[in-house]
């Protein structure tokens, strides 16, 4: 099993500003496993965030290739890479969707038939970050706060985009108190939920936040693992779950059986990056509640396609593997 990789830079359209940062670009590892004749794809992208950047993700990947070269299939790569990539989850989950890619076309199947579930056109929310002042008039918007006065940009936006659905994500930038302000202001504009309203690390406040807001509370960044899953509070309604922080499609799918055990609502979250490094994600949108999987919509140029999203919906082909090919 032969794995290779190339660098690329992705531009956003437009700056996008969140509680914590701006970001105008960011770059992407390009990886291929091969087998047999077949090569499947995966992304792994730069976040500053979690100090990944590409000089990590190839240092990384050169450590992982005589390992993989030893693994006879896919299924068994998918084995053994967990501990190959400990602690760099973004990276496994770029070589988990490579080997995922693979696996799907020496079947003929695409990824999401591997795990026994039908597909069906998915709504995805659009980021609208703080400042921004164009509404896209697409069906789910979620919001980026935590840059002024909250509760006026929540109802402009509703005025902009009366029959949207509505999505909150502050990226932890409330305290607890102004948490439960700010959510019975705006509950009765038709929010569906809000995502990590305060800084993650807190569990004991975000219990109390979840047990006094109107609003459905998501937990994010408390949320990355399935060791972080279980020891979220029961207050919490729902978890995001993101492929770059937990380590793929075998590591969500885990966190998403354990949220349906203990009620948990799924929501799907994503990076900014290229269709290739958000259709992983795209596959398991059946099992979600709330999908935001847009980072590819938010692109100058993006060199892949085959996941749709620019009117709000993702949209399969039926192609095997991730279904995604270069633009």
């Amino acid at each position: 099993m032969r794995l290779t990789w190339s660098v690329t830079r992705l531009a956003l359209r437009e700056p996008l500003r969140i509680s914590r940062s701006v970001m105008t670009g960011r770059d992407a590892v390009v990886i291929a496993v091969e087998h047999e004749g077949l090569r499947g794809h995966g992304e792994a992208v730069s976040s500053v965030h979690h100090r990944l950047d590409v000089e990590r993700i190839t240092g990384l990947l050169g450590r992982l290739r005589p390992a993989l070269a030893e693994q006879a299939s896919p299924e068994e790569a998918l084995e053994a890479v967990p501990d190959l990539l400990a602690g760099a989850p973004g990276v496994l989950a770029a070589v988990d969707a490579a080997l995922h890619d693979l696996a799907g076309r020496r079947r003929g199947l695409p990824v999401h038939a591997l795990f026994g579930t039908r597909w069906s056109d998915t709504v995805t929310a659009f980021t609208v970050g703080i400042g921004q002042d164009h509404v896209p008039a697409l069906p789910m918007l979620k919001i980026k706060l935590g840059g002024g006065d909250d509760v006026a940009r929540v109802r402009a936006i509703r005025r902009a985009a009366p029959d949207a659905r509505l999505l909150l994500d502050p990226n932890g930038a409330w305290t607890p108190e102004a948490a439960v302000r700010i959510l019975d202001a705006v509950a009765p504009l038709g929010v569906e939920a809000v995502e990590q309203p305060i800084a993650p690390g807190a569990l004991d406040d975000l219990a109390w936040v979840a047990g006094r807001s109107p609003i459905p509370v998501v937990a994010d960044e408390d949320a990355g693992t399935l060791e972080d899953v279980v020891n979220l509070p029961d207050a919490v309604h729902g978890v995001n779950v993101k492929l770059a922080e937990c380590g793929g499609l075998s590591a969500a799918r885990r966190i998403a059986a354990y949220a349906a055990g203990r009620g948990l609502e799924l929501m799907l979250g994503c990076q900014v990056a290229s269709s290739l490094g958000i259709a992983p994600a795209v596959h398991l949108a059946p099992s979600a509640r709330w999908v935001d999987l847009d980072g590819h919509l938010l692109l100058a140029d993006d060199p892949w396609t085959g996941i749709g999203g620019h009117d709000g919906v993702l949209r399969l082909g039926g192609e095997p593997g991730l279904g995604v090919r270069p633009a």
